[in-house]
């Protein structure tokens, strides 16, 4: 069940959240993979983080899969990831049936424990910020609630901004990840106003050493490469980058490899997400990975050849397997043999 939570509890669970990295054991953030950035560097940056990462000590990138497409038993979800899957990296969105941004300090401080026994490193921390109804514009179709156990409303963003930053921060990484509002049927007469309120939050992050990663969604107002290429262009901030998500934008009809990529600027690709998709009467269905219709295989050979060394991410939502870990094992058989392809692993 999702929680719905008034102003008051939110900001005193985000004051719990500071004293669970402030009275827990110092986190090593160079041991996390992560680091603050410099405004007028973003090559250091990106060449700091070719250093670290490493699904595997061959791997130019931080291969990785979202916890709780594993499981929600949040220790299993990492047990696998680690020991079976042998991955390094973990994408943290949801756990014991709490959206990310709702854990509290003990809930907190268990999961830092066991992303350290296992010997993992959090890529980002997968927030719900903007995903929520654009204020004052008409609702269409795309609009919903309750996605991944988050309920929040629109005058909430700001402290999940807050929030999501204190996480960054206590589980040693310098990305969130961010949307940009359920799909307007018209979304032309609010889109400078969204893209000022996402430059707003990105400096906000950015002040506090933390990137903002977009997600290309089909229910959200950016969906495809291209219309992702015009939000980057209109929100020029160093601290605001694209989760880039081909499985996403080929499901809204793009040729996500190579035309959609080919429109993006490649120094602006801070996070990768890996799904596949398969054409189907209602449109598509997802599929495991290279299964379906994307190229994977020339996605993740162009993301090498380009430099690109931040996270590549399972995020599976196929489950064909029966539960969500035997899918997410199959779908990274899947994957791991496309970036055995690409020499990427």
């Amino acid at each position: 069940m999702s929680i719905r939570i008034g102003r008051r509890e939110f900001l005193f669970k985000a004051g719990a959240i500071a004293g669970a990295i402030t009275g827990s054991p110092a986190i090593n953030v160079l041991a996390h993979g992560s680091g603050a950035r410099a405004v007028d560097a973003p090559a250091s940056d990106r060449q700091a983080a070719s250093a670290q990462s490493a699904g595997s000590p061959t791997s130019p990138f931080r291969v990785a899969i979202i916890n709780d497409e594993i499981s929600q038993d949040f220790g299993r979800a990492c047990e696998v990831a680690s020991r079976e899957f042998g991955m390094k990296w973990i994408e943290l969105r949801g756990m014991w049936k709490k959206n990310i941004v709702n854990l509290d300090a003990k809930e907190i401080a268990e999961a830092r424990r066991i992303v350290d026994k296992y010997g993992l490193r959090v890529t980002d921390i997968a927030s719900p910020l903007f995903k929520v109804d654009w204020a004052g514009a008409p609702r269409s179709k795309y609009s919903e609630h309750n996605d991944f156990h988050a309920d929040f409303t629109f005058n909430q963003q700001d402290e999940v901004l807050e929030r999501a930053i204190e996480l960054a921060k206590a589980f040693g990484t310098d990305r969130v990840r961010c949307f940009d509002f359920w799909r307007l049927d018209d979304q032309a007469p609010y889109r400078a106003a969204i893209n000022e309120k996402l430059l707003d939050a990105a400096n906000k992050a950015g002040r506090k050493g933390i990137t903002l990663l977009l997600e290309n969604d089909g229910g959200l107002n950016t969906a495809t490469g291209a219309e992702a290429a015009s939000v980057l262009n209109a929100v020029k901030s160093p601290y605001f980058m694209l989760n880039w998500d081909p499985g996403n934008a080929a499901a809204w009809g793009e040729k996500a490899y190579p035309d959609g990529y080919n429109l993006l600027p490649k120094d602006r690709i801070g996070h990768c997400h890996c799904k596949d998709a398969i054409k189907s009467a209602k449109g598509y269905d997802w599929a495991p990975m290279g299964k379906g219709f994307v190229d994977w295989s020339g996605q993740f050979k162009a993301l090498k050849r380009d430099g690109y060394c931040f996270a590549v991410s399972l995020e599976t939502h196929w489950n064909g397997g029966g539960t969500p870990e035997e899918s997410s094992r199959q779908s990274w058989a899947g994957m791991k043999k496309l970036l055995q392809q690409a020499e990427a692993l």
